[in-house]
């Protein structure tokens, strides 16, 4: 009788802890919830200026449209690698040290730096701003991630952008691109320039640089020998670009931007991206990471397809050029004015 009444008394009280927190397995999954609800990222920009910047507060603003809101949900750590390489080597492992959740690169240096510091690591890596992540062996030719890592790439619209140049300057023969010479977007990006440039009539004239600071010398080579200049979206260069724009206004030498930021600080016009739009669409490829939807491993990298034309009516004053109409028309935004 004392048996029965012991094994009555134990089996209520197992009664009573399963009715109270479920079976173990919904407790794990109860308990993993709770993790996703309470995220740590880190954000790591390799360099500062205001595309890459645009691309951060989108991306925190698309995972903010998915239910994680920093100071809630979500803690946020931010670093910028101020177009250091060693930076954002060091950036990286310091998100691994305190085992975040997931990092965020933008831009391809950083990406690359992220990948290689998490390889080893079960932390996913969310990547934007990376014109070329099958050249920056991040991801394979299919698209398909090369590990724990996928993101979005702003990959140039080449042919669109120098059929603009080619309607804005018919009489141009040659073209100056600089690019930093460690930036694997960069040198894909310049190859595919010179594979189309002849199409339009065009010789491309590149000149690469190592740091910031051979930019001033690069810029008045490389203004001797061409008609204008188009810019990709290399950081090393863009974090120098009003120096650029300043020596080619001396010349009265037009200079074309890759998306809406260089428009507004001074580049004639662009067929370029919405970086901010680009931000918010890699911001919900982490959302499904973090909510445990696919891994990263699982996501192929998504490309950017639309571009837009943006124009400068400042900068065409100042250089005698009447933008076409037809690209004036349609365009996405048209600035009026110099941003310093």
């Amino acid at each position: 009788m004392k048996k029965l009444i012991l094994a009555t008394f134990i089996l209520s009280i197992a009664i009573s802890i399963l009715t109270a927190c479920g079976t173990k397995e919904e407790a794990g999954d109860k308990l993993s919830q709770g993790t996703k609800n309470n995220v740590t990222i880190g954000v790591g920009q390799f360099a500062e200026h205001a595309s890459l910047d645009n691309c951060r507060e989108g991306f925190l603003a698309g995972l903010e449209e998915e239910g994680y809101v920093e100071g809630e949900n979500l803690t946020v750590y931010r670093e910028n690698a101020l177009a250091d390489g060693s930076n954002a080597n060091q950036i990286a492992n310091n998100f691994i040290a305190k085992n975040v959740d997931l990092i965020a690169a933008i831009a391809t240096p950083m990406a690359q730096s992220a990948f290689g510091a998490a390889k080893d690591t079960d932390i996913p890596v969310i990547f934007t701003a990376v014109t070329d992540p099958v050249a920056a062996q991040l991801a394979n030719e299919d698209h398909k991630p090369n590990g724990n890592a996928t993101g979005t790439s702003d990959k140039l619209p080449v042919e669109l952008q120098l059929e603009m140049i080619r309607a804005i300057l018919p009489e141009a023969k040659t073209i100056g691109i600089m690019y930093s010479t460690s930036e694997a977007n960069s040198i894909s990006a310049i190859e595919e320039y010179k594979e189309a440039a002849p199409k339009y009539g065009f010789e491309i004239i590149e000149s690469g640089v190592s740091t910031i600071a051979d930019i001033p010398l690069a810029a008045d080579n490389l203004l001797e020998k061409v008609d204008c200049i188009n810019n990709l979206t290399d950081n090393t260069v863009v974090s120098a670009l009003p120096v650029i724009l300043n020596k080619a206004a001396k010349k009265n030498i037009p200079v074309f931007g890759s998306e809406v930021e260089q428009v507004k600080l001074g580049c004639l016009s662009s067929m370029g991206l919405d970086y901010y739009e680009l931000g918010v669409q890699t911001g919900k490829m982490a959302a499904r990471v973090l909510k445990g939807e696919k891994t990263a491993s699982e996501i192929n990298f998504e490309v950017i397809e639309e571009a837009s034309f943006y124009g400068n009516t400042a900068v065409a004053e100042n250089l005698g050029i009447t933008l076409p109409g037809e690209y004036v028309n349609n365009a996405k935004e048209m600035f009026h004015e110099i941003t310093e």
